[in-house]
């Protein structure tokens, strides 16, 4: 019978070791008091307008219609998305874009990370002249590849013809098949540079001890990097490519400027096909349903992100 009573006692005294957590709030209000205004920043900046691309997506709204006299029709644009053939393309094109350039990318800083790591005459100059790419304005890059790529005034073109190579300038950002390779070129070259100096950063924690005894040990150049260079680099790694996958799965203004979506939407992505949507069609419903559907991938994306920075956290805490 002691035995039995003692229990829910002890389940007391358990619950009331348990802190409070409105008493703790309570207790730290002046702190709370001191971020109220970039909180209340961040509700209207942030909160609200994800709040209403929500709302909006569960509304038609013809471009015959005020934005006001919107009409409800529930998940019927969700259901228009999932069904429509230019989503397929659409989704199929920036796969492909998220995909090969974050990769490129990658592993060109990979490569460029590790043949500057090495002590050589020059080093500084050629690490300055490696980021200039990615320092420069996406829109003056755009506009410069845009030109260079330009079927009758390009650049390429006018050197294939003067070296023979062919008899007209070839077409990159006119053509269906060349269009979105060509894109993904110029965003490689302006994005390696990230990663370039991300995995120069890695590197940096590379124990020198490790590379000399493998050295002694026989191991290879390769053998060096698998075993001793490349797990230091697990964590930087990580957090890199996926830096590089959301920030091209959201890139804008390099697909844009450069050929709108077109030729027949054979370079169009997700967020150059919501800004078509929203401002050039006006159907600002089906552009918030694309929103909302691209807003969950990028945080799925963004979870893995977390993920992977406290995994490093651990890993450097253990350490």
């Amino acid at each position: 019978m002691t035995a039995v009573t003692s229990q829910p006692h002890a389940s007391r005294q358990k619950a009331s070791k348990r802190p409070n957590i409105w008493r703790q709030v309570w207790a730290s209000r002046a702190d709370y008091l001191y971020v109220a205004p970039a909180i209340l920043v961040m509700l209207i900046v942030i909160a609200y307008p994800i709040y209403y691309t929500f709302d909006l997506s569960f509304f038609k709204t013809p471009p015959s219609l005020q934005l006001k006299d919107k009409i409800f029709v529930g998940l019927d644009n969700y259901k228009s998305i999932l069904t429509s053939d230019v989503v397929w393309r659409v989704s199929i094109n920036t796969i492909i874009w998220t995909v090969a350039s974050t990769f490129f990318a990658f592993v060109l800083g990979l490569g460029c990370a590790l043949a500057l790591h090495r002590d050589f005459f020059g080093r500084g100059v050629l690490r300055a002249i490696l980021i200039i790419p990615w320092v420069i304005s996406a829109v003056a890059a755009s506009y410069i590849w845009k030109w260079i790529f330009h079927s009758d005034f390009g650049v390429i073109g006018a050197i294939l013809v003067g070296l023979g190579l062919t008899d007209r300038p070839p077409n990159f950002i006119d053509n269906l098949t060349t269009v979105l390779p060509s894109l993904i070129v110029v965003n490689v070259w302006r994005e390696f540079p990230f990663a370039m100096i991300m995995l120069m950063a890695g590197l940096q924690t590379v124990p020198e001890q490790l590379l000399r005894a493998a050295t002694i040990d026989g191991a290879g150049a390769w053998q060096r990097f698998w075993h001793v260079t490349f797990p230091h680099l697990r964590g930087v790694s990580t957090v890199t490519f996926l830096l590089l996958a959301v920030s091209n799965f959201n890139s804008f203004i390099i697909p844009w400027i450069m050929t709108g979506g077109g030729p027949s939407n054979a370079s169009h992505i997700w967020i150059t096909h919501i800004y078509e949507l929203a401002f050039g069609r006006q159907r600002w419903g089906s552009a918030a349903a694309y929103s909302v559907l691209l807003f969950l991938i990028l945080m799925t994306l963004g979870y893995f992100y977390v993920r992977a920075l406290s995994g490093n956290d651990r890993r450097d805490g253990a350490a």
